[in-house]
């Protein structure tokens, strides 16, 4: 009876849907792919950060892939995410956000996956309008760019085992903030590689938002490793809405801090239900890699 119970349950709750949203389509000729994806997300309003093909790099680095294609693909809405981090900063761990465009080897369908608004609000820690307006026209734009597209939502999340967010902050002041900035992206660009970290994108975004900006400056650095992304993706491939991870690195002009932080992997393990032994391993290693790295700009 018990197990019957927990069974009901558990089906039940996949009803509510979890934090993805999930788009599959038929792709048997491959004429689908990311680069798709890329010019409906422009022609919609996203500033696209990057387009990273990773089937060479797990080739070369693991001596093959499971994918007949895998990208991550990075963009922000130029209007939204304006409106979304001028009033709430911390917003900047989504710009840019994530689309991870995949199909395994001798699969008929092309996938993409991206995080629903209620998830990157739950990640952010806090509400705001924008996160539904940049959710719908993502959602528009991959509907444009792959017609008769299914769309379904992931499973339920698990608990999340920590921090959403992973957040430091730095004393600064007016006076010392450019040489404080200098030397805290310089010791977080110096930290990354000998961790292992690749650097896919950096966006000045203070220079988007231009002489209206309430910052003094507002950087985002787009962070992977390969190795997590090549283990994830055996089991769940969806988890590509997460990588590569946005650190956010800012001054308010009127504050005296620099704020720092990531979305930490445990919404991988929670979002992604990533659960297997080796894929958690991998991750845990980049969360304590990364927070070393933040750590030491603040000691």
């Amino acid at each position: 009876m018990k197990i019957l119970i927990i069974t009901v349950l558990a089906g039940f709750l996949s009803l509510f849907g979890g934090d993805l949203h999930l788009f599959s389509v038929s792709n048997t000729e491959g004429k689908l792919n990311a680069g798709v994806v890329e010019k409906a997300l422009e022609a919609n309003g996203f500033v696209i950060s990057a387009n990273t093909e990773m089937n060479e790099p797990f080739k070369k680095q693991f001596g093959q892939s499971d994918f007949a294609q895998f990208n991550l693909l990075t963009a922000y809405h130029k209007i939204h995410s304006e409106a979304l981090v001028t009033s709430n900063p911390d917003g900047g761990i989504f710009v840019p956000m994530g689309f991870g465009v995949y199909q395994r080897n001798g699969e008929k369908e092309l996938h993409v996956s991206i995080l629903s608004a209620e998830a990157m609000a739950k990640i952010a820690g806090f509400k705001a309008a924008e996160f539904a307006l940049i959710e719908k026209e993502a959602i528009a734009s991959i509907k444009k760019a792959l017609p008769n597209v299914k769309v379904s939502m992931s499973e339920t999340s698990l608990p999340s085992e920590g921090a959403l967010l992973s957040r430091y902050v730095k004393e600064s002041s007016k006076e010392s903030w450019s040489s404080d900035k200098e030397e805290t992206e310089m010791m977080i660009e110096d930290g990354l590689k000998p961790a292992g970290f690749v650097m896919s994108n950096f966006t000045d975004y203070n220079f988007s938002l231009g002489e209206k900006s309430p910052f003094d400056f507002y950087d985002t650095y787009s962070i992977c490793k390969l190795k997590v992304i090549y283990t994830v993706a055996k089991t769940r491939p969806e988890a590509a809405a997460f990588a590569p991870c946005t650190l956010m690195v800012y001054k308010k002009k009127d504050a005296n801090e620099i704020v720092m932080g990531f979305p930490g992997v445990y919404n991988w393990m929670s979002s992604a239900r990533v659960s297997d032994p080796e894929g958690k391993a991998v991750l845990m290693q980049a969360q304590k890699d990364f927070e070393a790295v933040l750590q030491s700009t603040i000691e």
